[in-house]
């Protein structure tokens, strides 16, 4: 029996390190992660139509393209979700906020816990189920990053396999959801990778085409429909959506802003265990006025591209959208902007080219046109992701002339949003957080380069209390550069040894006389910038590396740090460029 476990521990020792040697291996392992995130989307896409319908009467059409809500007494489906998500919230005992995707990459080299991902999508489908203005893709994409990591885990896949992994299963999701693989690719890359590396191009394509396969095999359609065919693009149609890309990418930032100070103003009005009934209260009126400002907007979005409506119409939308989702989200439902924003990209684009049509007395601008390239450029600002969300109309109109000016507009939407703000939504929220990563490029092994990692953890240490020529004995000249004195367990400063022995000196002063920096030293859970920082600040060569109680544990050279942060960034160059 013994015997019988051994073997079958080597073959999984063999069959692991053949999977970490073979760059292909991972192929079939995306596609693999991506057929089990787009079976996810599918089924989750399922659970909150059903708990719509249960709850509004929604039926084959979407819960935002109704055109009243029948009866007021199904508006307190709202407070009854946050009621429900409440109590779900009492039970949830993580201790911390729950790591997503984008953060799982980008600082915890694709380690995505299970219980992380079961708390974010229980609480996206609460919120998105009972009617709070957010859309599934949070959940989609946990889920579909979640399921990779735990795969990847499993195999025991080098750090840059797992990451290039989470971001095919995310990306799957999205790109299933949307019936749009491309898209889905190119949110792996860009969103969730946060580069295009040649080693990756291929895992991530296979994940998000099996997604795609399991969703239409099961059923589902895709959640965007063409608008029908808008004029021919002329060279000056560059110059207007241009100028729409930069109102979108303004607006956009404003969302943002707006979402965070209400987010902020909110702990002064109520608890934070109450706060999603509250919401829920609030999101009652909006909704009875609209039901388009509730849930993710897909079946409002497919009804205004189709209907075009009127200015007024546009605009009133537009505002209870933006209400609705900023109290959404402020007031603790779960859930993603991705559709939101799209939604508002669809309503901003015709009530940008019907208010010029109006300035001007005649059209200047196809509203048809506006409105898929006011979607992609409020949905770049909000979300990132310029080649994304260029792909998704490119995959919903198959018109490339079309696509070139959505591509303009999605770049100076993404050029403002990076010289005006710095960040998407998902970074954004990270940053206030305190993370202070911009991108989903893997930072992570800056912070898991530890002080205690680089560290010499054998430096000479005498008693503080020696002489210095009690000194001078205890450590010829030439044996180190450095010596740490120590005095009842704590470090006490550094002494040169070239300095104990000047001829000056007087041999029966103490060695704490001459000693350097006792009160300079690092922790041994120092990250590599924050090491750096002390090395630049304080202007030395040499620290001591001290516990809580300042007990010495080793010492760091520059020299060394920056060395071993050198080789680092070659090897992430390498992988970068697939060389690694």
């Amino acid at each position: 029996m013994a015997s019988l476990r051994l073997s079958t521990i080597h073959i999984a020792l063999r069959a692991r390190r053949w999977l970490r040697g073979q760059e292909a291996a991972l192929i079939p392992i995306a596609a693999l992660a991506g057929a089990m995130a787009g079976l996810m989307t599918r089924t989750m896409g399922l659970v909150a139509h059903a708990m719509q319908h249960l709850l509004f009467g929604v039926g084959g059409n979407r819960l935002s393209a109704l055109a009243a809500i029948s009866h007021p007494a199904k508006l307190l489906a709202l407070p009854l979700g946050g009621l429900v998500l409440m109590l779900a919230n009492r039970f949830i005992r993580l201790g911390r906020v729950p790591i997503d995707v984008v953060e799982a990459n980008a600082l915890h080299g694709g380690r995505l816990p299970i219980p992380d991902t079961l708390v974010v999508c229980a609480q996206t489908l609460i919120s998105n189920g009972f009617g709070a203005s957010v859309g599934l893709e949070a959940a989609y994409t946990q889920a579909g990053g979640g399921i990779a990591s735990w795969l990847g885990r499993r195999l025991g896949l080098r750090r840059e396999d797992l990451r290039t992994l989470v971001g095919a299963g995310a990306g799957a999701a999205i790109g299933s959801a949307f019936g749009a693989p491309l898209s889905g690719a190119f949110y792996g890359f860009e969103i969730v990778i946060g580069a295009y590396t040649p080693a990756a191009m291929a895992p991530v394509a296979a994940a998000a085409l099996a997604a795609r396969l399991v969703v239409r095999v099961s059923g589902g359609d895709s959640y965007l429909v063409s608008p029908g065919a808008g004029a021919a693009i002329t060279a000056l149609d560059y110059g207007k959506f241009a100028a729409l890309g930069l109102l979108a990418g303004i607006v956009g930032v404003a969302i943002m802003r707006l979402q965070t100070i209400v987010e902020r103003a909110i702990p002064r009005i109520v608890a934070a265990r109450w706060r999603p009934v509250l919401g829920g209260v609030l999101l009652m009126p909006i909704a009875w006025i609209t039901p388009q400002a509730l849930s993710s907007g897909h079946g409002a979005l497919r009804l205004d591209l189709i209907l075009q409506p009127a200015m007024e119409v546009l605009a009133v939308v537009f505002a209870l959208k933006v209400i609705a989702s900023v109290i959404s989200l402020s007031f603790g439902f779960r859930g993603g902007l991705f559709f939101a924003s799209l939604f508002l990209g669809s309503l901003l684009g015709p009530l940008a080219a019907q208010a010029v049509d109006w300035a001007a007395g005649w059209q200047v601008v196809d509203p048809h046109i506006a409105a898929l390239v006011g979607m992609a450029a409020l949905a770049v600002t909000i979300v990132g992701g310029p080649m994304c969300l260029s792909l998704l109309v490119l995959e919903t109109t198959h018109d490339f002339a079309l696509t070139g000016v959505v591509i303009t507009a999605a770049l100076t939407a993404t050029a403002y949003a990076r010289t005006r703000f710095g960040y998407s939504f998902s970074t954004w929220r990270l940053h206030l957080r305190g993370t202070g990563i911009r991108s989903a490029r893997d930072q992570g092994w800056l912070r898991e380069l530890t002080a205690r990692r680089m560290m010499d953890r054998a430096p000479v240490v005498v008693d503080a209390g020696l002489s210095i020529g009690g000194l001078r004995e205890a450590v010829p000249l030439g044996a180190t550069g450095r010596v740490l004195l120590a005095g009842d367990g704590a470090y006490r400063g550094m002494v040169i040894t070239t300095e104990a022995y000047d001829p000056g000196l007087d041999l029966a002063a103490p060695a704490l006389s001459i000693a350097h920096m006792a009160h300079t030293a690092v922790a041994p859970t120092a990250s590599l910038p924050e090491i750096l920082d002390r090395f630049e600040d304080s202007q030395l060569d040499e620290l001591a590396v001290v516990d809580e109680h300042g007990g010495i544990l080793g010492t760091l050279t520059e020299k060394y740090v920056r060395r071993r942060h050198a080789e680092e960034m070659e090897k992430q160059q390498a992988h970068l460029f697939g060389e690694g």
